[in-house]
C-alpha cells in the first residue's frame, strides 16, 4: 500500500521532529511514508475566514498531491478535519467533489492509522513520567478521536496518565480566532494552562501542534517547567530510550 505523509504547515515549518517521529515509528511496522512535495496548506485559515475561493485553490493542490495514495496520514486532527470539509467546498464541482470524497475516506490522523488500520496498540515504549493529555477540538469533534491515543498511552511502560481538568474545553487557539479575538483567546489559553498545572503533570501531550504551541507558549511565558510533546514524539522517544 502507498501511504503518504501530509505533514501540515506547523509541523513542517516549526516542529519537523513530529514528522520525523511519525516516519520512524511507522517504519518499524514496514510502512515507508511517501512525501509528495507539491503538498501545501490544507486551506483551513482561508476557509474559516470565509475566503472559500482561496481555500479551493489550496484544496485542489492537496487533491493532486494525494491522488494516488492509498492512505494519507497527518499529525493533526485539525488539518485532517479540514479535509472532511472539502466536499462542502466542491459541492458544485462534481469531478472534484468525487476526488474530495475519496481523499476524505483515506485520510487519517496518526493515532487513528496506527490503531485502526495497522492494529498497533503497544509500540513497546517506556516513558516513566507523569503525563496529561489535551484532546484537541477538531480531532475529538470532527474525527471522533477518543480511544486511540488513550490506548497507545495505556501500553507505555512507566507512563502515569493523570486527568486534565476540563480537558474538553478549547485551548483558545482556533487558528485565525487567536488573531481576531486575541483577548478572548488569551484568557482561554491561560485557563487551559492553569488546568495543566493543576494536574501536576510533568508532560503535556496532544495530537495537534497548533494547540500544543498555544498552551506551551503560555506555560513558557509564565516560566512553568511543563514539557509539551506531540504523542508521536513521546512514543518514539519511549521506543528509542529502551
Amino acid at each position: 500500500m502507498k501511504v503518504s505523509l501530509f505533514i501540515t504547515c506547523l509541523s513542517d515549518a516549526i516542529y519537523p521532529r513530529v514528522g520525523e517521529a511519525m516516519a520512524r515509528l511507522l517504519a518499524r511496522y514496514g510502512v515507508e511514508l511517501h512525501f509528495p512535495k507539491i503538498q501545501t496548506c490544507c486551506g483551513q485559515p482561508a476557509f474559516n475566514s470565509g475566503y472559500w475561493d482561496e481555500a479551493r485553490t489550496s484544496a485542489r493542490t492537496i487533491l493532486d498531491a494525494f491522488e494516488d495514495s492509498d492512505f494519507v496520514i497527518a499529525p493533526s486532527g485539525s488539518c485532517t478535519g479540514m479535509i472532511h470539509h472539502y466536499p462542502k467546498l466542491f459541492e458544485q464541482d462534481p469531478v472534484n467533489l468525487a476526488r474530495a470524497q475519496r481523499l476524505q475516506e483515506k485520510a487519517y490522523e496518526f493515532t487513528q492509522f496506527l490503531v485502526q488500520v495497522l492494529g498497533v496498540e503497544d509500540v513497546g515504549a517506556s516513558f516513566p513520567h507523569k503525563v496529561t493529555y489535551h484532546p484537541s477540538c477538531h480531532g475529538s469533534r470532527i474525527l471522533g478521536i477518543k480511544d486511540e491515543p488513550m490506548t497507545l498511552m495505556k501500553h507505555v511502560e512507566g507512563l502515569e496518565l493523570v486527568p486534565l481538568p476540563y480537558a474538553e474545553d478549547c485551548c483558545g487557539f482556533g487558528g485565525t480566532f487567536a488573531v481576531k479575538m486575541s483577548d478572548i483567546s488569551g484568557a482561554m489559553v491561560t485557563e487551559k494552562a492553569d488546568h495543566v498545572l493543576e494536574s501536576e503533570a510533568e508532560v503535556l501531550v496532544g495530537l495537534d501542534m497548533g494547540c500544543l504551541m498555544n498552551i506551551g507558549g503560555n506555560l513558557r511565558y509564565r516560566n512553568k517547567p511543563v514539557k509539551v510533546m506531540h504523542l508521536a514524539e513521546l512514543l518514539y522517544e519511549g521506543v528509542t530510550s529502551r
